[in-house]
């Protein structure tokens, strides 16, 4: 038995989310749809990390099963067929067959775009937000966000996750194409962290708070105290990182 790995990018308003919710329309549904059709049988996919309704993604990975090689041309075939809101980027080959593509990642990535100025190209793929905002003052919010490693303040009410901890390895606003941007890597991410993390610093920042108001909101280690008020659909999964070796690559488009 082999352990394959999809590395995919989807439009999210295309999809209830990423996780499988019955016959709900998710990414993991159609994509366990489309191996199941090419490989006549059914196929349970495992996803490396989890997005909401409206979340893009520009690299997702899936692990899947199967007892033989995959053809030449499975690729294609899978681009071929799977829902128009979804293009399978590449196809790897796990190393070790216990592989598991949300476990073993040791970084995700995110960047949350906002424009300033009305776009009909960018809706639904970019938060409108027509109010000035100090990159500066933003930088330093996002700064703050660096020294700490508990963030249950920004994580949904009722979470089920054993610990709230979450290494920040980068977190900073910049400048790009004419929008405003904020990215940042952790090894992982709590359900709804980075549009609370969004959301919290425009709001501050647009009040006038001092950056000290970000520390007691984390400190507070209580949801409540944060902000959560941003659309999914500026908000976009980057990339995923692992180890060196640990997938051959099979085929790219």
């Amino acid at each position: 038995m082999a352990r394959y790995v999809l590395e995919v990018m989807y439009d999210g308003t295309c999809f209830h989310g990423s996780q499988i919710q019955g016959d709900t329309p998710t990414v993991q549904l159609a994509v366990n749809n489309m191996l199941g059709t090419l490989l006549r049988a059914p196929v349970l996919s495992y996803g490396a990390s989890r997005t909401d309704e409206g979340v893009h993604a520009l690299s997702n990975f899936y692990h899947f099963d199967h007892e033989e090689e995959l053809r030449p041309d499975f690729l294609y075939k899978c681009n071929a067929i799977i829902d128009s809101g979804i293009a399978v980027k590449n196809i790897y080959r796990a190393i070790n067959p216990e592989f598991n593509a949300r476990f073993e990642a040791v970084q995700r990535s995110y960047r949350y775009r906002i424009y300033t100025a009305k776009n009909p190209f960018l809706v639904n793929k970019a938060l409108f937000y027509p109010f000035p905002v100090s990159i500066h003052k933003l930088n330093e919010t996002a700064a703050i966000i660096r020294e700490f490693t508990q963030f249950e303040s920004f994580a949904k009410r009722n979470a089920q996750v054993k610990t709230f901890e979450c290494r920040i390895h980068e977190s900073y606003w910049e400048q790009k194409d004419n929008e405003l941007h904020y990215v940042v890597a952790a090894n992982r991410f709590l359900r709804g962290m980075v549009r609370g993390l969004v959301a919290t610093q425009l709001r501050l920042v647009r009040d006038g708070a001092p950056p000290q108001k970000l520390k007691e909101i984390i400190e507070a280690a209580n949801c409540t105290k944060a902000f959560f008020n941003v659309a999914g659909h500026g908000l976009y999964l980057e990339t995923i990182t692992y180890p060196d070796g640990v997938m051959q690559l099979l085929q790219s488009q």
